[in-house]
């Protein structure tokens, strides 16, 4: 089941997050991905979508309306779970959220090092813009940039 997260969930959607990332970005970045005051500055100022599996909560995705764009971010299976489906119907359950929201764009950033991610989003429809920085600040243990990808939601 896909739902919209609660501020309940906050902690929950902190721990998914951060065992998803530490599990495929620890080679480039230390630490937690997320502190539990950014899921919740994240609930509101966007949306949390959330896969639950008996009473867990098992992936998430995160969505911010922006007018006619929509953001697309920190898309979260936990490892345990992962190769199921669940980020799948998470993604398309955030493009049917943010259509329904009149978006006809949805955006997302994904770091270039991760060089599974435009084959996992290019067959879901999105494609390659441009690039941008990565935040400054924030610490890698590589030189790194964002790929930025959209795809047209009608």
């Amino acid at each position: 089941m896909i739902r919209k997260a609660s501020e309940s969930d906050a902690d929950a959607i902190k721990d998914v997050i951060n065992s998803a990332f530490c599990a495929v970005e620890q080679f480039f970045v230390e630490g937690d991905r997320v502190t539990l005051a950014e899921v919740e500055d994240g609930l509101r100022n966007g949306a949390f979508l959330v896969a639950e599996s008996d009473s867990r909560i098992e992936g998430c995705v995160y969505v911010e309306l922006r007018g006619e764009r929509a953001y697309l971010g920190l898309l979260s299976v936990n490892p345990k779970q992962q190769q199921r489906g669940t980020g799948s119907r998470l993604v398309q359950a955030a493009e049917d959220y943010c259509r329904k929201s009149g978006c006809a764009f949805m955006d997302i950033k994904i770091v270039n090092l991760r060089t599974e991610l435009p084959d996992f989003y290019g067959k879901r429809g999105y494609v390659e813009t441009g690039t941008s920085p990565f935040p400054p600040g924030v610490e890698t243990k590589l030189p790194c940039h964002f790929v930025d990808m959209t795809k047209q939601l009608r």
